[in-house]
């Protein structure tokens, strides 16, 4: 009874992490400007191309909005699954920010199939980072700074946040060295690296838009 009532509080988590990650920012602002984001530059409903297709203003309130949804997912997975390393079958050494993983995952997951919007959202990258930031805020920190040092040499966002995502569960299995923190920061990764399969294409192929370049709707 004890292993299913710990399953339950698990996809509880994730449930409530996705319905929240759900929420697309980019879609949501772009309504009140008239635009589908999705229908204009690169199709993706994310940051990037919101900066591009509508503008600063819209591409602040995508930041914003991407960041609290990953944070309050991880913050209810953590209150939800906060009792669960008093249960006694668990043989594996469990980190105290367990419900996170689980909320956080949920909230990505929703961003990048959001429910609202038929299961076509963006690449996650910024819930993603707001997960890695509750999770292990000191890699967060180092691997923000290793994206903007790629994207302000390169120009290209895409090529920083691939670096960044491939980077985390190196570092996780540097310092941390939990299996659970790994396998999670593994999916994470292949999550976001997977998002950007089309990204990888253009940059190998040498036409990948840089920072800078707005394409107008």
């Amino acid at each position: 009874m004890i292993i299913v009532w710990v399953v339950i509080k698990i996809l509880i988590a994730i449930l409530v992490g996705y319905l929240l990650g759900s929420a697309n920012t980019s879609l949501i602002v772009g309504k009140f400007y008239g635009i589908d984001v999705r229908k204009h530059g690169s199709g993706n409903a994310g940051l990037t191309n919101t900066l591009r297709t509508i503008g600063k203003i819209a591409a602040l309130l995508v930041i914003l909005g991407d960041l609290l949804k990953g944070v309050l997912s991880c913050l209810i997975g953590y209150f939800i699954l906060k009792d669960i390393q008093s249960v006694e079958f668990m043989t594996i050494e469990t980190p105290s920010n367990l419900g996170m993983f689980f909320g956080g995952l949920g909230a990505i997951l929703g961003h990048n199939w959001p429910l609202y919007f038929r299961f076509k959202g963006g690449k996650g990258i910024l819930t993603t980072f707001s997960v890695v930031m509750m999770t292990a805020p000191y890699i967060g920190l180092i691997l923000l700074g290793i994206f903007i040092i790629i994207v302000a040499i390169t120009r290209y966002v895409s090529l920083g946040s691939i670096i960044g995502s491939a980077l985390f569960p190196v570092f996780i299995a540097v310092f941390y060295k939990n299996i659970l923190f790994i396998i999670f920061a593994l999916f994470l990764a292949v999550l976001a690296i997977g998002r950007h399969n089309q990204n990888i294409v253009r940059l190998l192929n040498g036409t990948e838009s840089k920072l800078g370049l707005k394409k107008k709707a």
